[in-house]
């Protein structure tokens, strides 16, 4: 039986309760707990697929860098080193991220199709986004991959 991401962060999180590891032993505890939320969030309790886990990790790391941001303009280091350092400990369940010269190749690929598809102006925005978004699912936030396809369209 090959393991759940789920059952994954729940071994991390014993092993980090026994290590003493604070700053692991909270963050893997808050996204657990994230997780669990979604599960009962609908008409019945359900397990997360690892994809989804995967989201929810992907939303809670993204917490962490806006709280980050948030905190260093706020003139808060501490708490903004804080936020950085649990977004290191989820960063780690995820996917690699693709570095720019990656995504820009995906999305000027994408844009070559849409615009052969005939998608053009504001229009060509959302047809790109919806070839773009399937091929870096998880690997680029869609905030950065949308600034992407801004520049390329407008270019």
């Amino acid at each position: 039986m090959t393991t759940t991401l789920k059952s994954k962060l729940q071994e991390d999180l014993n092993a980090a309760i026994k290590a003493h590891d604070k700053l692991r032993s909270s963050t893997l505890r808050l996204t657990l707990t994230a997780i669990t939320k979604v599960e009962v969030a609908g008409k019945e309790k359900r397990e997360l697929s690892d994809d989804e886990v995967l989201k929810v990790i992907t939303k809670e790391a993204k917490k962490r860098r806006e709280a980050a941001d948030a905190f260093a303009q706020g003139g808060r280091p501490e708490q903004a080193a804080q936020e950085k350092a649990e977004g290191e400990v989820l960063a780690a369940y995820l996917p690699q991220q693709l570095s720019d010269e990656e995504l820009t190749s995906i999305v000027s690929q994408a844009v070559e199709e849409a615009k052969a598809a005939g998608a053009e102006g504001p229009r060509a925005m959302g047809a790109v986004m919806k070839i773009v978004n399937p091929k870096v699912a998880g690997q680029a936030e869609g905030g950065r991959v949308a600034a992407v396809v801004k520049k390329l369209l407008a270019g």
